[in-house]
């Protein structure tokens, strides 16, 4: 064990452990490849490269990105700090200035004493504690040995993403639960169509407009994972055979099979959550919400996520970290960004902002820590490494990520406002609680 934190990546999760080790008057040093070398992605030289959008999304407190940003200004985040410095006229939205963020970043850890090194790592270092932020678009060489590490099974470099629906906005009287052949009880809600509706909606997936592939994603399709719209436009029965097939199923509202399927599969514990079953997908996010809408089912769903593939180092996590992002097999390794299953700018700081701590903690001897699953930090932690008998899929702050309520609530607007104040509240106990011995100035 070392008295400093090395950090491999320079991103916004590497940046904000740096940050929360620093100002709990720890020592970190960050090891960035720029400008020695950029991804395909990257072209400033400076820390903190926001490369997709300037947007982190929402500043509502009632909107679970919101709530994220709340949690991660009483935890001090660097991140958030930036953002509010460099804003731009956006509405609710916290938008940036993309170069002014980026070298407010930079200077803020010069000025608190982070060591910034300019070199490539192509495999992780024998120190303790390190961290590994790497990014979605972590080299080739690095992620050879990441993958080593943690099993060639548990590393993917490219991200199938199915839609993802809140369970309340289901509409039950046209879906039933069922698995095919009555086998593994109710596991599925089962939306069914008839030949009509089916036949409507290939023709509209077929014909609804996609996402271009970036330069450097090049697409790299598998049998097992292909986007619905290619599969739909193999032939017009190609889904009825296939994500959607009808066998083993029948419909209690006809008391006959139907003429086909989409199945929807439990994503959380809790159940508030549920995935469209081989519906990964290209189309932009406004056709996925017109033409999945085209499933009666569906009609009215609110999604938590919609559907994408892209190219994206990540690791399937459960079972190989813990809650509080170090590797099981070495508590001295720690992940954090979206190489843990995380997606979107301030969810991948929010894990830098926890690996940092716990981080800062080892090097003091200290167990690492978690905010509790009723927080939004807390719930995406819980996710990206519990246990789901299926392969992780990336995720991003949702209200159906939070435990249920002790109460029923029928207005939604209530129900948020009831969990907000329950994750802030819980939250700041927690702060009291675990980190009153570092507390972030």
């Amino acid at each position: 064990m070392s008295s400093q934190v090395v950090i491999i990546g320079g991103g916004l999760a590497g940046s904000e452990a740096a940050w929360q080790v620093a100002k709990r008057g720890g020592s970190a040093i960050i090891y960035e490849m720029k400008p020695r070398r950029f991804s395909p992605a990257h072209r400033m030289e400076t820390l903190a490269e926001l490369v997709c959008s300037n947007s982190l999304k929402s500043d509502d407190p009632m909107n679970a990105s919101g709530l994220l940003k709340e949690e991660m200004r009483l935890m001090g985040s660097l991140v958030i700090k930036a953002a509010e410095a460099t804003r731009v006229a956006a509405g609710k939205t916290l938008a940036v200035d993309r170069s002014e963020f980026s070298r407010y970043v930079t200077e803020v850890l010069a000025g608190e004493g982070v060591e910034l090194v300019r070199e490539e790592v192509r495999s992780i270092p024998e120190a303790r504690p390190v961290i590994v932020a790497t990014g979605p678009l972590t080299t080739e060489e690095l992620a050879g040995d990441i993958q080593a590490l943690v099993g060639k099974k548990s590393l993917f470099f490219y991200d199938a993403v199915a839609p993802v629906v809140y369970a309340e906005s289901i509409d039950m009287s046209r879906a039933f639960f069922a698995s095919r052949y009555g086998k593994g009880g109710e596991d599925y809600i089962n939306c069914p169509l008839d030949r009509e509706q089916y036949e409507r909606f290939v023709r509209e997936l077929k014909s609804a407009d996609g996402i271009t592939p970036r330069s450097f994603e090049e697409t790299r399709y598998f049998e097992g994972c292909l986007p619905i719209e290619v599969l739909a436009g193999r032939g017009p029965m190609t889904l009825s055979f296939g994500p959607m097939k009808p066998v083993g199923l029948v419909d209690p509202g006809t008391g006959r099979r139907p003429y086909a399927v989409v199945q929807l599969r439990k994503e959380n514990s809790q159940g508030t959550l549920y995935n469209m079953v081989g519906f990964q997908t290209r189309l932009t996010y406004t056709e996925q919400k017109r033409v999945f809408g085209l499933i009666p089912a569906l009609e009215k769903a609110e999604f938590a996520r919609l559907g994408k593939i892209h190219r994206n180092t990540y690791m399937d996590s459960p079972g190989v970290i813990s809650p509080g992002l170090a590797l099981l097999r070495d508590q001295g390794i720690f992940f954090a960004g979206q190489i843990t299953g995380v997606e979107g700018y301030c969810e991948s700081a929010a894990t830098g902002l926890l690996a940092g701590i716990n981080a800062f903690l080892s090097l003091e001897g200290r167990l690492s820590v978690h905010p509790p699953p009723t927080t939004m930090t807390g719930s995406l932690l819980e996710y990206i490494t519990s246990e789901k008998g299926s392969a992780l899929q990336p995720m991003n702050a949702n209200f159906g990520l939070l435990p249920p309520l002790p109460i029923s609530v029928r207005d939604k607007s209530e129900k948020k406002r009831l969990q907000r104040e329950r994750a802030l509240g819980d939250l700041q106990a927690w702060l009291k609680e675990t980190l009153a011995t570092s507390p972030v100035i």
